[in-house]
């Protein structure tokens, strides 16, 4: 999930590999174990977005649906 600078560091645990996003169903890649930054952590979210989040989704989620919901969360920019 997309980090906030204020929030715990501690990320939902998903399979590396061909996650499946638990809000959309699709497949994805979680980049979490990649030596690389994860793309998620372009985005920018609420502390209340994804505390919500964080309770409602056991993983992370795909970039489609963080994009969406960063793009609807005005307090995350």
């Amino acid at each position: 999930m997309a980090a906030d600078p204020g929030a715990s560091t501690t990320a939902p645990r998903a399979a590396p590999d061909d996650a499946r996003c638990p809000r959309c169903g699709g497949t994805f890649h979680c980049g979490r174990d990649d030596a690389a930054p994860c793309a998620c952590t372009t985005l920018r979210l609420s502390p209340a977005t994804l505390r919500d989040l964080r309770a409602r989704y056991a993983g992370c989620l795909c970039m489609k649906c963080l994009q969406v919901l960063a793009a609807t969360d005005p307090a995350g920019a």
